[in-house]
């Protein structure tokens, strides 16, 4: 059970493994792009190209889905970043259990944005957990971790591809620890419990009142949506990428201290931070020094 390219790199994993896929759930497919075609899921287009059967229920809160799971005769259900909770009644079917690849070092950062999170919180580590499922959302025990360094100038986009990969590693496995029956279970220590929710849209502005690397943070871990954005010359434009300075100013937060080949660089609660990629509405990502070239802006004590 599963849904983005996160979940489709454990499924492929599963068949190099040779298990038998007795079903693959995945979301609704989804219309994409200006012609509004429906897409599958990269979980889907995987299975079929497999000749795996697809199921795709609107919800597993009624007979249907449950009969359908009993009748597949699975011995596990795996789940990878499907985007819908099990009710106690599917988790209590297979003989060996449910299991999930969560991408953070559990308990820290349950829900359904942990890799985004981890950054924005500016943590220097995170990893990849598998679990039993229970019916509360990432409360389960754990059965392994595998932890990895996030770099400084690691993105969302980046720590997604490196954590499915590790991520696919993990559930190879997991799955053979509990075919041999030798699988740990780790509660999870309540205490140490935080939640990553979804990201919303309002979080982009960029608050210039905050330290250089809180900003930084924020604009790593905000892609590759809802992207970090700053206002310029009555523009919105993306961030994508900032240097911290160890510039000291006594200039307001949010001022433009200086720009050029260089980048724009804006005072913040600490210092300065240069801001140096940036994309305009309808145009392409490119360089800041590139976009002052036909976009020059004002003084020193100009805000954005």
């Amino acid at each position: 059970m599963g849904t983005p390219e996160f979940a489709a790199k454990s499924l492929e994993q599963l068949y190099r493994d040779g298990y038998d896929i007795a079903g693959v759930f995945t979301q609704a497919d989804k219309p994409k792009n200006r012609g509004m075609k429906l897409s599958y899921s990269p979980v889907k287009e995987l299975a079929v190209s497999r000749g795996t059967t697809v199921y795709q229920p609107n919800t597993l809160k009624d007979k249907n889905a449950l009969e359908i799971i009993k009748n597949l005769h699975c011995d596990l259900i795996v789940v990878v970043a499907y985007g819908k909770l099990l009710p106690q009644e599917i988790l209590d079917i297979p003989p060996l259990g449910c299991i999930n690849i969560h991408a953070s070092i559990l308990p820290k950062y349950r829900g359904a944005a942990p890799i985004q999170h981890a950054i924005l919180c500016g943590e220097t580590e995170t990893g990849v957990t598998s679990m039993y499922l229970s019916a509360a959302m990432d409360s389960g025990d754990i059965i392994s971790i595998k932890k990895t360094a996030i770099g400084e100038n690691e993105t969302s986009t980046d720590l997604f591809e490196k954590l499915s990969i590790l991520g696919a590693q993990l559930l190879s496995e997991t799955v053979a620890e509990i075919s041999k029956g030798s699988a740990n279970r780790v509660s999870q220590n309540p205490d140490e419990v935080t939640y990553a929710p979804l990201l919303r849209k309002d979080m982009s502005p960029i608050d210039w009142s905050k330290s250089a690397h809180e900003i930084k943070c924020a604009v790593r871990g905000l892609q590759p949506w809802p992207v970090a954005t700053m206002e310029l010359g009555g523009q919105t434009l993306k961030v994508f990428e900032v240097d911290v300075t160890k510039t000291s100013t006594g200039e307001t937060s949010g001022s433009i201290i200086s720009y050029g080949e260089h980048g724009i660089e804006i005072a913040c609660a600490d210092g300065t931070v240069i801001v140096k990629q940036i994309q305009a509405s309808g145009s392409k990502r490119m360089s800041a020094a590139d976009y002052l070239r036909g976009n020059p802006i004002k003084r020193k004590n100009d805000e954005a």
